[in-house]
This record gives C-alpha cells, structure tokens and sequence, in this order.
C-alpha cells in the first residue's frame, strides 16, 4: 500500500503494550520523547538514577534525558561507554558495576539505557544483575533498538566463543522510542536497522513486506511517517510473539531469522567488522535459499527478499570465512540442540520455524551465497 495510506504519528504517543502479567510495560512511540518529562511519568521513584550511554550518543542525547528526568530523581548520574559490538564484552559491563557501585546505588536505583542495541543488551544484563535486580529502563536511538532489541527483555554481552551466550531475561519497565534520534544515524546504522524491520514480513506478515517493498526508499530517505509505521508495525509483532513465548521456549525462536548465518558472520569475521543488522540481513538470504531446498518457498521469494534487502543498503553476500568454519561458528548458536544446528527457516511465506537441515544442504547454501 502507499505510504500517503498510513497515518502519521502525532501527540501524543503512540503506546504498543508487552502484556505478560505483572511484567507488563508499554512502548511509546513518537517524536519529541526523550526530552518530555510526561514520557517517563510511569518510571518507578528513586533517589537516583543512571544513564547508560556510549561516546557517540551521550554528547547528542544525555543532556536532553537528564533534565527530563531531575524533577523523578533527586540525582541523576551519566556513564559512557566506548562505543561497538567490539565492547560487548565483561570488562566493559564491569564499568557499569563500577559505576553503580561507586555511586552507592541500592535496589530502588532506575537503569536508563540511552543508545543502541549495544548499550540496552548491557545495560539491562546489569540490571538483571546488580543486588539481583533492579528497574531499568529502555531508551532506544537506533533503528534497530526500536524495533527489535530494546523490547522483549533479551540481555547479554557476547563471548569470544559466540555472541549473546552470557545474558539473562529481564524486562524493562518502560521503552521510549523517540523517533527523532533516527535522523541522527549515519546510514550505515539506518540501514542495519532496516534488517530487523524487514524480517517481520517473511516470518508473520506479508501485508508488511508489501508495504515495506512499496516504501523502502522512504525509509532509507528517513521520511518521518515512514519510519514511523515502521517502527510502531514492528513492535507489535514483536510484542504478539514475545507476550505468547517471552524465554524463547518455541514461537520466539521464529524472530532469529537469518541470525543463525548473521551470528556466525559476526563472530567469523571478529565483532564489530559487520553491523549485526547488515550480517542478519545477508543471513536471511542464505536462510531464505535454504528455506527454499527445504520446500518452504519458491526461487521467486528468495529472489524478492534478496532485492530488497539490498534495496535497504545491506550485502546479500557472505564473507568467506569457509564452510568448515561457518558450521563450526553456528553448532554454538543458542538454538543448537545436541550439537545440531537448528535454523529458522520461511515453512511458507509470512510464517516460519525452527528446523534442522543436514550439513551438505547447508554446505550448498553457503556455496551459493558467499564469496569464494
């Protein structure tokens, strides 16, 4: 459908509601967020509160945070981190630690993620962490961590070893995607972002994928109503999933589409090299060829998702890192049962699963879909 057919956001927010009982939050979506007092209203009261931030985006946004947030607390303190998939690491979390710790921070303390899917998987690792628990608090500035990482309550720093392996499910009280940061981000980022709205069309929704096909370069331009629907459609398919299956026991797994490729490319290549979205969106093409020898799909949907993936600014073509090693990367993935690799894969469009798939098909993907 057009862009002109879908409305644009205006105030107040739009609200999207995870719904799983007594850890139920919403997220708020619009323009002008992260600087108005109302957005954090719903936080919990504390004498103090610490934002997280990294180098690059503390100089542009925490200013604006902190006086939104002086009339809820009586102190509020600033952390930055170095800033990369390089730093999702223990040593960097343990600066978070550090911080809260040298600040005398107490149970009641109020965590605020300020940045990207880096910054929130660490920041709410600590929050799950310190004295075994305390409230934080989701504000999203990429594309990416609005509509996927800061919601669902996934938290993590990598291992060398694998990505995301040592982490815990906690959920954040409040997400705050203040859709204004987006015009910030280098297109780079803008484009890894696309990666992770994407996916939601192949796995749950081809009306979706229609309409992103029909306004991808609005997006990548950064229309505001563009990006707008784009951000509030994705968070309600994340919320639908994540309220039916919130520790990936089944239904959530389906959301890992293309990351079991994206992961191994990540790790392959050394953190930080690839943007996750970027190494996600080549994973979903190898995931979608696969999907196709599995029966899921035909040539003409993995050639479609492959266009407009590309379409978005990211590579449809593998690293070389070899076969041998490809698998060797994925048998660690989380989704690794007993040594078997288990892929999600499209069984037909607009619905997916977790399945197996013996190593020589696999083999033929990558033959397929990476340099040599």
């Amino acid at each position: 459908m057009p862009l002109s057919a879908q409305p644009v956001l205006s105030a107040p927010p739009e609200r999207v509601d995870i719904q799983l009982g007594e850890r139920s939050y919403p997220i708020l979506i619009g323009a002008g967020l992260l600087d108005d007092p109302a957005s954090f209203a719903a936080t919990p009261a504390a004498a103090s509160a610490l934002i997280v931030s990294n180098t690059t985006v503390a100089p542009l946004y925490a200013q604006a945070l902190r006086a939104a947030l002086a009339n809820r607390f009586r102190t509020v303190h600033l952390l930055e981190l170095p800033d990369g998939e390089v730093y999702k690491n223990l040593e960097t979390l343990n600066l978070i630690f550090d911080a809260l710790l040298g600040h005398g921070s107490d149970r009641k303390t109020v965590l605020f993620a300020l940045g990207g899917g880096v910054v929130g998987d660490m920041t709410g690792f600590a929050a799950a962490s310190y004295m075994r628990g305390v409230p934080f608090v989701q504000v999203p500035t990429t594309l990416l961590a609005q509509v996927d990482s800061s919601v669902g309550g996934k938290t993590a720093i990598n291992h060398p070893l694998g990505k995301n392996m040592i982490g815990a499910f906690y959920q954040p009280q409040l997400v705050v995607c203040d859709l204004g940061t987006l015009q910030t981000l280098p297109p780079r980022e803008l484009s890894a972002g696309l990666a992770e709205v994407i996916k939601y069309g192949p796995i749950h929704d081809m009306a979706f994928l229609d309409w992103i096909e029909a306004n991808v370069d609005a997006l990548v331009a950064r229309d505001p109503a563009a990006l707008a629907y784009a951000v509030k459609r994705s968070c309600e398919i994340k919320a639908l999933v994540v309220g039916q299956d919130e520790r990936e026991t089944g239904l959530r797994a389906i959301l890992n589409f293309g990351h079991t490729f994206g992961h191994a490319i990540e790790s392959g290549l050394g953190y930080g090299e690839w943007l996750h979205g970027e190494a996600v969106g080549c994973g979903m093409v190898m995931a979608a060829h696969l999907s196709q020898r599995l029966g899921g799909v035909d040539a003409a949907f993995v050639e479609r998702l492959t266009r407009l993936i590309e379409r978005a600014g990211l590579p449809i073509v593998g690293p070389a890192l070899g076969a041998d090693r490809y698998l060797e990367l994925m048998r660690v993935d989380k989704k690794s049962e007993a040594g078997e690799i288990r892929f999600v894969v499209i069984d037909k469009p607009g619905s997916a699963a977790v399945s197996s798939a013996p190593d020589a098909l696999v083999r033929d993907v990558l033959a397929q879909c990476c340099v040599e």
